[in-house]
């Protein structure tokens, strides 16, 4: 079996997630990228370099961070020590990488324990330290593999709000490989559906969740029954939800409601519209997946 099978896709700048089952082809994918990995067929770029050639390798180290899912903490060190030896390796001098070891461990919130050998650390500070070494030569782009890996919600909350501050605050361009779409969902403004090798979906999440025929939820100052029926009676789809009506609009929007309230003597104090979430799609792309598999 291919791990991955006719894969095509190109990755925008900024903060692209990637999502799929167990077995998808997410990890091959990666180790490709990094050129630990070499494909049968095809080719790869990242950044334009060739991860599969020696000197495009040697590159790819210099201008990409990765934050692996596993621990990549050397046993006996600080973590001064490993990010400054992880800055060493990308090319940087000893007094520029040592320099740039301390920002970044500010940067992740590991403070006097930098000093602590690495067998006393935590599972969150060693999620915090493995992306300190990702972020210790400033590469443009970053790798990162399971970034809340076994956190507590305390723990993943503050790992996800700097995963945004990244993509975002930083200007980094950002590959987000995580099984939690709701991570996905907080952090990435594009996702990437991989399935059995192959992408499922692409784009950016706003315009995924959007779909067609938006619900909308309208609230009324008094009893909705008379704007229900007055939006059935128009052939609108309604469903009763506990904070208004659900109303299925196209392109007409919400001009039209505001007529048939008028109509039926009902007040409009609120309309928004209802997105699909990010998990509606991954499992609406899977179903048509497994249907024509």
């Amino acid at each position: 079996m291919r791990a991955l099978d006719g894969l095509d896709a190109a990755l925008p700048p900024g903060a692209v997630g990637l999502l799929g089952p167990n077995g998808a082809g997410k990890t091959t994918l990666i180790k490709v990228l990094l050129g630990l990995q070499r494909p049968d067929a095809g080719e790869a770029r990242i950044l334009g370099l060739d991860p599969t050639d020696l000197r495009g390798r040697l590159s790819v180290r210099r201008a990409v961070g990765y934050m692996p899912e596993g621990d990549c903490l050397i046993p006996g060190m600080t973590a001064v020590e490993l990010v400054t030896t992880m800055g060493r390796l990308a090319g940087m001098s000893y007094r520029d990488a040592l320099a740039r070891s301390h920002e970044v461990l500010d940067y992740v919130g590991i403070d006097e324990a930098r000093y602590r050998g690495l067998d006393e650390y935590s599972t969150g500070m060693k999620q915090r330290l493995k992306l300190a070494q990702a972020l210790v030569h400033d590469p443009a782009f970053l790798l990162l593999d399971e970034p809340t890996n076994g956190l507590d919600p305390k723990g993943r909350r503050e790992m996800l709000a700097l995963v945004r501050d990244l993509g975002h605050a930083q200007g980094k361009s950002l590959f987000v490989c995580s099984h939690l779409l709701q991570d996905v969902e907080r952090t990435c403004d594009e996702v990437i559906l991989l399935h059995r090798g192959r992408v499922l979906a692409q784009g950016a999440i706003a315009d995924l969740t959007r779909g067609q025929g938006t619900w909308t939820l309208v609230e009324t100052a008094g009893p909705s029954e008379p704007l229900a029926r007055g939006l059935r009676g128009a052939g609108y789809a309604v469903e009763v939800d506990g904070a208004g009506l659900r109303v299925a609009l196209l392109e007409d929007g919400a001009d039209r409601v505001f007529a048939l309230a008028e109509a039926a003597g009902a007040a409009v104090t609120r309309v928004a519209a209802l997105r699909s979430t990010l998990e509606d799609v991954f499992l609406e792309a899977l179903d048509g997946a497994e249907q024509h598999a």
